[in-house]
């Protein structure tokens, strides 16, 4: 097995495995919570299929960054809500139902809507011409790594609810394990790359980052605990996605190794964002 097929094979492991493992924790009675605010839902697609692939396709123009770099940076854009939001939005201290609900609707949604924005978003890049999109394969395989584990999941918690009780732990730590060593290939067999990502591209992704975080927090509805969701739910994208995405359509090009430098710097800022949420008010009573 090459290098190359066994971080597909991760990428692929990994993203199959979180979404089982979420799909495991939650019941029928949480998705439709999530789904029964229709016009937050609705404000939520807008701003993480509309607005963020927007903005981002935006500032990687006006900053001129590099095509392969703006390529990665709209693959991340159009990849939203990572798996990862729910235990985010636990250590921020916001709705952790409405996360773990959109978290289950996001998947099956993207496996859409997510191609038609990649393709989208690539087009509208300056001189993307060379570069091509397999819209029905991207559908198809994310069909088969996101919504099919995510309803087996819920399958199992349904019908099978000890045995999805002994499986969870095993299985969601084997994939967190799985998508650490895939990134930490990206970054060994790919560093060169990654260190030529160049400070417009990060500087894009910082500012991307920032600005669908308060787009979302906005957006969010009238609760602190939804704005949270909604915030954390647009500024973190799906890593394990995008690269999928990255590997399907431009393999062998530095978009992979550009998806993985702005996926890591995400999660930095994400950490940093639930730091914040969680440890300000504790100084600021303290001081008191």
């Amino acid at each position: 097995m090459t290098l190359h097929q066994l971080i597909h094979l991760l990428v692929i492991l990994s993203l199959s495995g979180l979404l089982l493992a979420i799909g495991l924790r939650l019941t029928a009675v949480q998705v439709l919570e999530a789904l029964r605010g229709g016009r937050l839902l609705l404000r939520i697609l807008a701003v993480n299929f509309v607005l963020v692939p927007a903005l981002v396709l935006g500032l990687a123009r006006l900053l001129e960054v590099p095509r392969d770099a703006a390529v990665a940076m709209v693959l991340l854009a159009a990849a939203p809500f990572a798996p990862v939001v729910p235990i985010f939005t636990r250590l921020a201290g916001g709705d952790l139902a409405l996360a773990a609900g959109l978290t289950a609707v996001f998947p099956v949604i993207s496996t859409l809507l997510t191609p038609g924005v990649c393709e989208w978003g690539v087009k509208a890049l300056p001189e993307a011409g060379p570069l091509q999109f397999h819209w029905l394969s991207t559908l198809l395989i994310l069909l088969a790594t996101t919504t099919l584990p995510l309803a087996a999941g819920m399958a199992i918690h349904r019908f099978a609810a000890t045995f999805g009780r002994k499986v969870l732990q095993p299985v969601e730590a084997a994939s967190e394990a799985m998508g650490a060593l895939l990134l930490a290939l990206i970054v060994a067999s790919e560093f060169r790359e990654l260190l030529a990502v160049g400070w417009r591209a990060l500087l894009a992704m910082v500012l991307g980052f920032e600005l669908s975080l308060l787009l979302g927090h906005a957006l969010g509805g009238p609760s602190p605990g939804s704005r949270r969701v909604a915030a954390l739910g647009a500024s973190n994208r799906n890593i394990a996605m995008a690269l999928l995405i990255a590997l399907e359509s431009f393999a062998g090009t530095p978009i992979v190794s550009g998806v993985a430098a702005n996926g890591l710097l995400m999660i930095l800022l994400g950490l940093f964002q639930v730091a914040v949420w969680r440890f300000l008010p504790r100084l600021q009573r303290s001081r008191e």
